[in-house]
């Protein structure tokens, strides 16, 4: 009888340690991913078997069998959401469980936001992350107050939201989350900047240059090149236009420029009406784009999009050359020129091929 009584004790004990692990330890442990986004659609009356075994199928889980013991474990089956919702395959249970259920909080989730993007690519992005709504993110961007605070010459925090890998949660709200990109790129670009004195005073010199116009331009080469051995010769393509007293009017001539000011005021001028993203001949030819660097000279008024640290350096580290004309000619490569001349026949040359 005591063997039995004892025998039922260390049952009772090891079923309670395996439920401890089960609501304590396992839902620590991700998935063991690199971030990969996966989309899964819950519908009504979804059973909690099936679903364990599509979002094992997708790389969301590992452990089908445990992830349904531990969902219902907390009562998880009985709050499943509907429609679609988005995973990486680097969660842990517990935050597929938040991201899949109502009531077990917000689930950090691992935001990319890549080289390149603007602010609003960056909105759509957190959107549909469920991180804070693409508006209120764009009107933090525009806060002056919260520009003032960050120390932002600009008219927005356009350039100044780091490109990386962020960790975020729902409770941050828009304007926190600005405050986080921002304090990553000083983080990340300040040591740059600090490091490249000599490289910004020649800058100051000669285009009464600081560092948010270096930002500027960076943005505009992020744009342009495709090649990144290519970056340092067209930042100083570029540069060659605004400082060669031979080529006027000084205009960058970039079509990510115009495009840039058709999504961030498309009110403003008449070309822009129904952008969808293709440039045409009447926004190569509009002045009421203030960000037209057709018709404007010199910088546009800010940053067209978040340029990655490679860059920002090309800016800064360009390479001595005496181009002022490039054209692309195919797998992200350009053909450059010192003359018109020799551009034109290498456009024709291009567009013959």
């Amino acid at each position: 009888m005591r063997g039995l009584v004892a025998g039922l004790a260390i049952l009772i004990v090891a079923a309670l340690a395996s439920l401890g692990w089960l609501a304590t330890i396992y839902p620590q442990g991700a998935a063991g991913g690199r971030g990969r986004e996966l989309r899964v659609t819950l519908a009504p009356d979804t059973d909690l078997d099936e679903l364990s075994e599509r979002l094992h199928a997708a790389g969301a889980i590992e452990h089908p069998t445990l992830f349904t013991w531990y969902v219902r474990l907390l009562g998880g089956d009985e709050r499943l959401r509907e429609g679609e919702v988005l995973l990486t395959d680097d969660m842990t249970p517990r935050d597929v469980l938040q991201r899949i259920a109502r009531g077990f909080g917000s689930a950090t989730v691992r935001v990319v936001i890549p080289e390149g993007f603007h602010r609003f690519a960056i909105a759509a992005r957190l959107d549909r992350w469920g991180v804070c709504d693409a508006a209120d993110f764009i009107e933090a961007t525009e806060d002056r107050e919260l520009l003032d605070e960050l120390g932002i010459p600009g008219p927005t925090a356009e350039g100044y939201l780091y490109p990386d890998t962020y960790r975020l949660s729902p409770d941050l709200g828009a304007e926190e989350i600005v405050r986080r990109f921002v304090a990553n790129f000083h983080r990340r670009v300040g040591p740059l900047l600090d490091a490249d004195q000599a490289a910004l005073g020649e800058l100051q010199e000669t285009l009464s240059w600081g560092p948010h116009e270096v930002l500027s331009l960076a943005s505009i080469v992020e744009k342009e090149a495709a090649a990144a051995e290519e970056r340092p010769i067209i930042a100083r393509v570029f540069i060659n236009r605004l400082r060669d007293p031979s080529f006027h009017p000084k205009r960058l001539q970039a079509d990510p420029t115009v495009s840039y000011g058709c999504l961030a005021r498309p009110d403003d001028a008449p070309s822009c009406a129904g952008f969808e993203g293709s440039i045409t001949r009447a926004m190569l030819s509009d002045p009421e784009n203030a960000y037209n660097t057709y018709r404007h000279e010199g910088l546009p008024p800010g940053p067209i999009c978040n340029p990655g640290i490679d860059s920002i350096r090309a800016v800064l580290e360009h390479e001595p050359n005496r181009y002022l004309y490039f054209v692309a000619r195919g797998h992200g490569r350009h053909t450059f020129s010192e003359t018109l001349e020799q551009h034109n026949a290498a456009v024709a040359r291009w567009r013959n091929r």
